[in-house]
């Protein structure tokens, strides 16, 4: 009997080398499985040893929270006190002191619509009306007027909330004003499909600061006399109508990667063209361009901060006023270190619940 013979008791009961199993199996295989990985492994581990520490003594053991900026200029590490010390104007700007309490819950009331929407158990006819009550309480808190809320201009929205308002709401109108945009682009109408491919061509051979410059100077060059529009929402249009144009090409992706078997299918069950796309094409096409449509509308998220040359106060110029302030002058570096977070958290939000419905919605497929 050999030594390999499963049926010889002297091989059972004998464990694997210890280099073989475990974390030091584990670097074997992965850090240490040849001699080029093995100097990378090193050389990153020197680096790391080299900035890891530093920084954490920077940023935690040394810095100050709660002080002036005076006392900040003799501290080692972090003045994190220009964030904490300024939050509520970083935050909400101009809003009245006393009512900031308003646009505090009104952001909670849409993280919650969003947190509650991302359950596609949840994707129903009552959701819309969820929506629409939660946008009606949310525009209640923040304009006033009603049930003893003194009134507040929009001119004095500012801060994290002016940022959600263009982001959220420009990137939502954006996606289905995109999906109709490639769909007139496919259209058999050659004027539907020119004025889609113009617009589509015109928008995405110019930058957003362009637009933006177009709708808060040039725009209101060509109303009546009187007649003013506000510019926030001369802000959202330019987003709007400029994400939309990316979107479009994506989604056309979409509808070209869509085999003819598909429409020859629906044709035969006797479907017309808005049935078609409805059920059968665009369900396909757009979970296909999941992964561009989201990095479109991540890079959309992150341009709204553009807004700020038409002075507009959005999160980052209620930060960069904070920072003109002599008392906080050469404390940027935490200040934009605290505003890179925020913006972090909410592209890591999108490219989180983008993977997780890729998945659920190819479960399907892969059983």
């Amino acid at each position: 009997m050999s030594l390999n013979d499963p049926g010889d008791t002297r091989t059972q009961g004998v464990k694997p080398p210890v280099t073989h199993v475990g974390i030091l199996g584990w670097m074997k295989a992965n850090l240490f499985n040849g001699a080029l990985n093995s100097v990378l492994t090193i050389a990153t581990l020197y680096l790391l040893w080299k900035v890891v520490p530093p920084l954490i003594r920077w940023a935690f053991i040394d810095s100050v929270w709660h002080t002036t900026g005076k006392a900040c200029r003799h501290a080692a590490g972090a003045c994190w006190s220009v964030v904490w010390e300024n939050i509520r104007f970083i935050l909400f700007g101009f809003y009245p002191y006393d009512s900031q309490w308003r646009p505090l819950v009104a952001m909670l009331l849409l993280f919650g619509l969003l947190f509650y929407s991302q359950n596609r158990k949840h994707w129903k006819k009552h959701l819309i009306y969820v929506w629409i009550g939660g946008l009606f309480v949310m525009g209640l808190l923040m304009k006033g007027g009603l049930f003893g809320l003194s009134s507040v201009e929009s001119t004095k929205w500012s801060g994290l909330p002016l940022t959600l308002l263009l982001s959220i709401f420009g990137l939502t109108a954006a996606y289905p004003l995109g999906v109709v945009l490639a769909l007139g682009r496919r259209s058999k109408m050659v004027l539907v499909k020119w004025l889609s491919v113009t617009y589509i061509e015109m928008i995405r051979g110019v930058p957003l600061i362009s637009l933006l410059f177009m709708s808060a100077i040039i725009f209101p060059l060509f109303l009546p006399e009187g007649i003013t529009i506000n510019k926030i929402l001369r802000a959202q249009v330019a987003i709007i109508l400029f994400t939309a144009a990316y979107i479009a090409e994506v989604v056309r992706g979409g509808l070209q990667a869509m085999p003819r078997g598909q429409y020859e299918a629906a044709e035969s069950m006797g479907l017309n063209y808005y049935l078609t796309m409805r059920l059968v094409i665009l369900p396909q096409a757009l979970k296909i361009v999941i992964p561009p449509t989201v990095s479109i509308l991540i890079s959309a998220f992150k341009d709204t901060s553009l807004v700020v040359i038409i002075a507009l106060w959005d999160l980052l110029k209620t930060t960069q006023s904070v920072l003109a302030n002599p008392e906080w002058m050469g404390f940027s570096a935490e200040a934009y270190i605290f505003i890179a977070l925020l913006y972090f958290g909410g592209c890591f939000s999108m490219s989180s619940y983008s993977r997780k419905l890729e998945r659920e919605l190819s479960a399907g497929e892969q059983q």
